[in-house]
């Protein structure tokens, strides 16, 4: 919702200097909404009132050394011209308050603002009154907000208040949100706070969790009937943990929250702030001197190395299914003979599946379908029994609008093809944020949790998630010689035990379908389909022939090159299927395309049939299947184990019709009810050999039976021929 006020900012900031030119930016939008582009303009347009030339977007060591030097504080009695109060009156509208008229007049209105401004922060009793301070000021030019926000908790934001009102005028403990949200900077703040409870002067602390702030707080245990500020501190860091204690003392309230902590945490459950307990309020990674249960590597576990892990107290290792680079850590991937070391030695593994994965670009929802589909054929090569929990990893520090955007729609693909195609379990590596969110949507089991990047900002300002299974705190070497690995060292929740028996494995199978190769391929193989198709009267565009149901139309709603091309965007879907279900992705490629090829008005006009309630069924989405025969085929595979689910039923065909809609649910089905044409024809599943004769029975039979079904199948066999040619030559190459 656009404000007038901060309208009328962004008009000033535009009228006097000049569109942005003198500041060094683009006009503003004058639309009157707040935000990172307006507040960095007034942060510019202060510094140019200052004299400083190297305008910024940051409030920076500069800008509020400046402010000191020139003011010492911004009032009626020191603001140096009109246009520097109207950037402060714009910046308070800005940011919630009323700024008076922006017109250049530091009157009582502004210095009522201030006077709330600060009690917001929660220092106004170290700024009384309506005086801007320079800490202050750089508070008030960025996005944070200092009333609880979306939902954020009270007591973290009276928290918040006490930490500002109470370390501010220390030199590098600036003002902090007060919005009742944990944070990276609210993080940072308590770790400063400490150190300065500990006697750390000015410039030696450092908001760091170093050795001397791990040393003072081995002094300071707090345990039932402590009081005062080392209480406060540590009841604190247990409500940004999301833990229900009150704020202050150390109450028996408390001693229970703390109990629950520890346990929770796999800390000896004391009851006390201890050390091991104040580090892991405070750091991802907690005390690094704990030794862990669980590891894991990217080293292979022989026999020396493996009695070195059991002789350590090590039980559970984590290793990798699959290592792409031929270079680069050769024994990442699990080796031949190590899962059989792993259970000789009375150990278990669990496995993880990562490829690139370190840039939110990597992730997507077909990139998580590719990457279960692989997992899958890699873990059954490994030998890994059903049950096995598969971690895929997220290895970077994904902010949080990357989580919504990239990482969550990757595990929707994830779990959505493990749970349809195979009996193992999901998990997620990653920093917390990425872990717990996964967690919440309903796409992982278990947390496989990065503590070990700190840094990360979805580790700082968020608790341990609450389905962790593995805790990674440090990196160690144990054993000796021969024996001797380098492993990450983790603290096991008990969660996932991993597996301590396994299948002997199932070799991968050579010569299935891969990756089309388009650069090499996708123009020769366009202007074969072309060609096919008007061989047998289908012309690039247009056309006319009867439908099933005997009606007269013209096909003209999509061309022969836009059904290509969206056959071809959806190539990774068609070889995970193939791959998946052994069998050739041209029979499921041909239907797709010709059904794409043949849309025609009347199929639009029964789908909205469907949708206003009319009909109860009708051929739909890109391969034209009916939700009925969508549920007959789905059930068949459900029954044969080709696939796992629920067994649907006739009050199910609207949600299958709708599903339908979807490419991703749309073209599977299209592969499923393939396999069950062959059991309706009596004829062998397809597979990697299937002959001509059968494939083209199956064609026939994707449009039921009858003399159009053979003429459909004689139609689309020469298709398949051509799509064939081309999948054959991707696959060597």
């Amino acid at each position: 919702m656009a404000d007038e006020m901060v309208l009328r900012a962004q008009k000033f900031i535009n009228t006097t200097y000049n569109n942005g030119a003198t500041l060094g930016i683009s006009k503003l939008d004058e639309n009157g909404q707040t935000g990172w582009p307006v507040m960095y303009a007034l942060t510019r347009a202060l510094q140019y009132e200052m004299g400083i030339t190297a305008l910024s977007d940051a409030f920076g060591p500069t800008t509020l050394g400046k402010i000191g030097e020139l003011y010492g504080k911004i009032d009626d009695t020191t603001v140096p011209s009109a246009n520097f109060c109207r950037i402060v009156q714009s910046a308070l509208y800005c940011k919630g308050y009323d700024g008076g008229e922006i017109d250049g007049t530091y009157n009582d209105r502004v210095k009522a603002a201030v006077a709330k401004l600060h009690q917001n922060m929660g220092v106004s009793t170290i700024y009384p009154g309506g005086s801007l301070w320079p800490k202050t000021t750089k508070g008030l030019f960025n996005m944070d907000a200092y009333v609880t926000v979306n939902g954020g908790s009270d007591t973290i934001r009276s928290i918040q208040q006490w930490l500002n009102g109470r370390y501010l005028l220390r030199k590098d403990f600036y003002v902090i949100p007060c919005d009742g949200h944990h944070s990276r900077d609210v993080a940072k703040s308590m770790l400063f706070a400490i150190q300065y409870e500990l006697g750390m002067a000015d410039g030696t602390a450092n908001g760091v969790f170093g050795p001397g702030t791990q040393s003072g707080l081995k002094s300071h245990t707090v345990s039932l009937g402590t009081t005062g500020v080392w209480a406060q501190l540590f009841t604190a860091a247990m409500i940004l943990n999301k833990r229900s204690v009150p704020f202050g003392d150390f109450t028996a309230t408390v001693k229970s929250g703390v109990e629950t902590f520890q346990s929770f945490s796999k800390l000896s459950v004391t009851g006390q702030g201890d050390f091991p307990t104040w580090a892991s309020l405070l750091v991802s990674y907690g005390d690094q001197s704990r030794k862990g249960t669980a590891c894991d590597g990217v080293t292979m576990v022989t026999p020396p190395r493996a009695a070195a892990l059991k002789s350590a107290g090590y039980q559970y290792i984590g290793r990798y299914l699959f290592n792409p680079s031929s270079t680069s850590l050769p024994e990442k991937q699990i080796q031949p003979g190590e899962l059989a070391t792993i259970k000789e030695a009375g150990l278990r593994c669990f496995p993880i599946y990562q490829t690139w994965s370190r840039s939110a670009d990597y992730f997507s929802y077909s990139q998580g379908c590719i990457d279960a589909t692989n997992a899958i054929e890699w873990a059954k090569m490994h030998g890994f029994k059903a049950g096995a929990i598969i971690y895929f990893a997220v290895d970077y520090d994904a902010m949080d609008g990357e989580v919504t955007a990239y990482v969550i729609p990757h595990f929707r693909g994830v779990m959505r093809t493990i749970g349809e195609n195979s009996a193992y379990g999901v998990g997620v590596y990653g920093p917390r944020n990425v872990c717990q969110r996964v967690a919440d949507a309903g796409y992982a089991a278990t947390s496989f949790v990065s503590d070990m990047s700190s840094g990360f900002s979805g580790n700082l300002g968020y608790p341990l998630p609450t389905n962790w299974a593995f805790d990674q705190i440090s990196t160690v070497t144990v054993g000796s010689g021969s024996g001797a690995i380098e492993i990450d060292n983790n603290i096991a929740s008990g969660r996932d035990t991993g597996q301590g028996d396994f299948d002997p494995g199932i070799p991968l199978e050579s010569n299935l379908d891969t990756d089309f190769d388009k650069a090499a391929y996708k123009s020769a193989m366009l202007g074969d389909v072309q060609t096919y198709l008007e061989s047998i009267g289908v012309p690039e565009t247009g056309g006319e022939g009867w439908t099933a149901d005997d009606d007269w139309v013209t096909y003209d709603v999509i061309s022969t090159t836009e059904a290509f091309n969206m056959v071809m965007d959806a190539d990774w879907l068609f070889t995970n299927l193939a791959r998946t279900l052994k069998m050739r992705k041209a029979l499921i490629q041909a239907p797709v395309l010709w059904e794409l090829r043949k849309l025609n008005p009347l199929d639009a006009i029964a789908d909205e049939a469907v949708k206003n309630g009319l009909r109860e069924d009708s051929s739909t989405g890109w391969g034209q299947i009916f939700a009925w025969v969508t549920i007959e085929a789905r059930n068949y595979c459900i029954q044969q184990g080709i696939i796992n689910g629920t067994t649907l039923t006739s009050g199910d065909r609207r949600a299958v019709w709708d599903n339908l809609q979807e490419p991703e649910y749309n073209i599977p089905s299209v592969a499923y009810l393939t396999l069950y044409n062959a059991h309706q024809l009596g004829i062998t599943r397809p597979n990697l050999t299937t002959g001509s004769a059968d494939t083209q029975a199956l064609l026939a039979r994707y449009n039921g039976t009858g003399d159009d079904a053979e003429q459909y199948g004689r139609e689309l066999i020469g298709l398949y021929n051509v799509l064939e040619n081309y999948n054959k030559l991707s696959r060597a190459s």
